[in-house]
């Protein structure tokens, strides 16, 4: 054997380095595999095993939670249920097992409605659960400040309002739409304050998702929107648009005509569109003058609410530009004379769209 190797060695040596470098690369390579599948196996075992004892623990906890709700009455708890309490909050001063109990409540708080979750919520705070996710909001890892506001929306902790709040500019946009969330899922309306106070922009799809969110509650007493829609943040004010139209708030009709002259050409298009969806007519007369003046964009939304807000005393104006070089003001003005006709008296009439005079609106685009 020590023969075979001195002569392996022997033959290695007189061999071109290329074949030399190529050996070598495929030992070190073979050995490589060979150290990635122990370990691989190694992990796929210790996953095994963590997931059975998830497991098993799970079992535990459910059985513990399940016997603690129906221990005892709504008003006093007896001493097994203090047991539980007591157990439960030891077993919580581990990470592993503190995200196990954490999942069992929410699996269960979320089937559940009325005396049982708040049972549940109770039952959070006495295991000490409360203080571990507080104490992580002064955590410097965002994602364990997100992860820990997200756990106090879905138990619905509302005493932590004034901590999570002071993270509303955090730099982390995960971080900031997860307090979004905690405000408006909590305080529904009232939790729009943070619009008072961010720095930040808030994108489409956040406006989207909080939006979503509002529209899960009825019968809510609306805020006053006047600030938001002069706020210097235009993301604020686009979104706060969005909510006058959902919520026909007439009321801020003056803050509205106020926006035809914003900075922001989205958000004066926006404005235009809300006055026709809110009745705004005295903003016509503002609008008609210097529309030309305006971003092609503007004017087209402005020729858009005329088909709906037309008076007699528009009809000189409209027929001045049916022959616009943009297509889509065209059928703006094509639309409002079919509709209106001003008679030999000078009376006014409001018209039927004859079918063969209909619009077709796959046309394409042209100029």
């Amino acid at each position: 054997m020590l023969e075979f190797f001195q002569n392996s060695i022997d033959s290695l040596s007189s061999m071109h380095i290329i074949i030399k470098i190529c050996i070598y690369l495929s030992l070190v390579l073979a050995s490589t595999i060979f150290l990635s599948l122990i370990y691989l196996k190694n992990l796929r075992d210790r996953l095994k095993i963590k997931r059975r004892i998830e497991a098993t623990y799970q079992k535990k906890y459910e059985s513990d939670l399940i016997e603690y709700l129906y221990a005892g009455d709504d008003e006093t708890e007896n001493e097994q249920q203090q047991k539980i309490v007591i157990y439960l909050k030891k077993c919580a001063a581990n990470r592993l097992k503190r995200k196990i109990i954490i999942g069992t409540f929410l699996k269960l708080k979320n089937d559940v409605s009325g005396e049982t979750a708040d049972a549940i919520q109770k039952l959070y705070y006495q295991t000490g659960l409360i203080e571990s996710a507080t104490s992580k909001l002064k955590s410097k890892k965002w994602d364990v400040v997100a992860k820990a506001i997200r756990e106090l929306t879905q138990f619905e902790i509302k005493e932590t309002h004034d901590e999570i709040i002071k993270l509303v500019n955090h730099p982390k946009k995960q971080v900031r739409f997860e307090i979004q969330k905690y405000l408006v899922q909590l305080f529904r309306f009232e939790g729009l304050e943070f619009l008072n106070i961010i720095e930040n922009e808030l994108s489409e799809w956040d406006q989207i998702q909080l939006l979503e969110i509002l529209n899960k509650f009825k019968n809510l007493q609306l805020p006053d929107m006047s600030d938001w829609l002069r706020s210097k943040n235009d993301s604020v004010v686009s979104f706060t648009l969005k909510l006058v139209r959902i919520h026909n708030q007439f009321g801020v009709k003056d803050e509205i005509i106020a926006l035809f002259n914003h900075s922001n050409p989205e958000i004066r298009v926006e404005a235009i569109n809300l006055v026709n969806h809110l009745g705004i007519y005295e903003a016509v007369a503002i609008l008609k003058t210097g529309v030309f003046e305006r971003t092609l964009e503007e004017q087209i939304a402005f020729f858009k609410m005329m088909e709906e807000m037309s008076m007699p005393d528009d009809i000189e104006f409209i027929k001045e530009h049916m022959n616009h070089k943009n297509f889509y003001i065209r059928i703006s003005v094509m639309k409002i004379m079919n509709l209106i006709t001003v008679g030999d008296d000078n009376t006014f009439t409001i018209n039927n769209i004859a079918e063969e005079y209909q619009i077709n609106t796959n046309l394409t685009k042209a100029s």
